[in-house]
């Protein structure tokens, strides 16, 4: 015998039964609903004072019988539908409601996160008589924003629209929206923002950011969504509503993945994931999935991995108590070991210490190597500055080196040394470093301490930034707090302002008054003569530390 399914609570033994008999009841597959099962559903919604509801398979048999409060329902657990998936549920919910009221946005969100066929809603009229019959289909992305279609007949007696021809032709509507997406074969991503400190003008280029690293990582953005919020919720990060409205335009858009711009504490990233069933992502993985990609050398897969170990630790979870292991027989050898959980925890601090020590290693050989450098008394030029600035354009440009040079954050990660011949036959050794980020994981500056130990030797470091960029006071806000953070302000710096040809002279020659240092362009090579020779007396002329452009 099927049981009824929610509020049954002070029912009488009568009313059970009664309710029981509903699954006797079959209606033709091509209706939402027979006239017939209407009246009997809103007879005893009237009679229980409580709305009533049914979900009806594709052969129009009915398969839960389900009973609520006068003023919703609660559905049995029948799975949360996947993110891209084309076909519907086979399931169409028909309940009552008790004061004939349009669907609600709790009966709409059921239809899209449960992926159901339809969901209808029949008025309880006078002495229980059918009334009014409101009814919603999903539809596909149709560029308006709408997630489905409601629509309303004035009774369950009027003529109907044909149920299966119209979920025919939404889920071959499904088919070929998806069909369209799958051709890139890239995991498609909304990306998420929240602003706390009420600058919605800094969260907004914080986004864009984002949406760089996204496509930096091979992330197709569908969509993206900025919320202003006066504090973090503790559970979801953003609010529950928002959430839930990220649940449909994911549904609708085919969403496999959630980007957020702050980074995630574990307990957030698990409840996000749990409540809308997508992979979630914050800032700080998707920069690591990107240094994870770009790392080309031995060295720097290292580093990446000792970050990645890093940030993985404390978001280990137990997943089953079963998986606990017994330790040996013998006295004090009895009862559980460790868990799966501490092994798993245990085996990543090993790893974490072992690539410490090799990371450490590399780092003496680095300071061996320089050593040597600094017998010969070399002067050493370091470039550093925001990612994506220019930095290894500049060093092509003054070396005629052919490093990696693309339109993408992070395109360099490992460094890079040349050799330079300035005038009067006099050599230095210019080095690219990795380019920094705002927000850039503290595991992320750890990790990469070998690497960045070249800048602790060199005798001057060009600052580049991309005058072009309209976030450009952030970035240099952001370099400096990093060398900041490693002990490196006192070094002396030139700001080199790259892309100078993207802004009026007149705007040039204001930065230059203001801020200081040299204009250049460096895809276009101009203005490095001008570098050069800046760079040439700062670093042999007397008194040169004073004569650079200090920010």
């Amino acid at each position: 015998m099927k049981e009824i399914f929610g509020n049954t609570l002070g029912l009488k033994s009568s009313e059970q039964q009664r309710l029981r008999n509903t699954f006797r009841r079959r209606v033709d597959p091509r209706e939402i609903v027979s006239a017939e099962l209407a009246r009997h559903l809103t007879e005893l919604s009237h009679e229980l004072n409580r709305q009533v509801g049914v979900l009806i398979n594709r052969k129009g048999d009915i398969e839960h019988v389900v009973v609520g409060n006068a003023h919703k329902l609660e559905l049995p657990d029948i799975g949360r539908a996947r993110a891209g998936q084309i076909r519907l549920r086979g399931l169409r919910l028909v309940h009552t409601h008790l004061k004939s009221e349009p669907l609600t946005k709790d009966d709409l969100t059921d239809l899209a996160l449960l992926r159901l066929d339809c969901v209808a809603a029949v008025g309880v009229g006078q002495e229980g008589l059918p009334g009014v019959l409101h009814y919603a289909y999903l539809v596909p992305e149709n560029g308006t924003g709408e997630f489905w279609q409601v629509s309303k007949l004035p009774s369950v007696h009027v003529e109907q629209p044909d149920v299966l021809a119209t979920l025919d032709a939404l889920e071959e509507e499904f088919n070929r929206k998806a069909a369209s997406r799958t051709v890139s074969g890239r995991e498609r991503a909304i990306l998420v923002a929240v602003c706390l400190d009420g600058n919605r003008a800094r969260a907004e280029s914080s986004l864009a950011e984002l949406k760089e690293l996204a496509r930096t990582a091979g992330v197709e953005v569908m969509d993206s969504v900025l919320q202003v919020r006066r504090e973090a919720d503790p559970r979801y990060l953003i609010g529950r509503g928002k959430l839930d409205d990220l649940n449909l335009r994911s549904m609708q858009s085919m969403v496999d993945l959630l980007i957020f711009d702050k980074d995630l504490t574990p307990s957030q990233g698990r409840h996000i994931g749990d409540a809308t069933s997508l992979k979630v992502l914050d800032r700080t993985q998707l920069i690591l999935d990107i240094f994870a990609q770009r790392a080309q050398t031995a060295e720097g897969k290292l580093q990446v991995e000792l970050a990645q170990q890093k940030y993985r630790l404390p978001r280990l979870v137990q997943g089953d108590d079963s998986l606990s292991r017994l330790m040996g027989g013998g006295v004090g050898g009895r009862g559980p070991g460790e868990t799966k959980l501490e092994i798993d925890r245990r085996r990543v601090r090993e790893r974490i210490t072992n690539l410490e020590k090799r990371i450490d290693l590399i780092s003496r050989e680095r300071s061996v190597r320089r050593a040597q450098r600094n017998r010969r008394e070399v002067p050493v030029i370091s470039i550093v500055g925001y990612t994506n600035a220019g930095k290894s354009t500049l060093l092509n440009a003054i070396t005629n080196a052919e490093v990696l040079a693309e339109d993408k954050l992070f395109a360099t990660l490992d460094p890079t040394s040349r050799r330079l011949r300035f005038p009067q036959e006099r050599e230095v050794i210019i080095t690219d470093t990795v380019g920094f980020i705002r927000d850039l994981p503290k595991d992320l500056v750890a990790a990469f301490r070998a690497t960045l130990e070249e800048l602790y030797d060199a005798s001057l470091l060009l600052h580049v930034v991309d005058a072009g960029d309209p976030a450009r006071d952030d970035q240099v806000e952001a370099v400096e707090t990093i060398l900041n953070s490693l002990g490196l302000m006192e070094k002396p710096r030139l700001m080199v302002w790259n892309k100078a040809d993207l802004l009026p002279a007149d705007e040039v020659e204001q930065l230059l008054r203001s801020r200081g240092g040299v204009a250049i362009s460096a895809a276009k090579r101009e203005g490095l003569a001008t570098l050069l020779a800046k760079a040439d007396t700062t670093l042999f002329a007397e008194g040169a530390s004073e004569s650079i452009g200090v920010v």
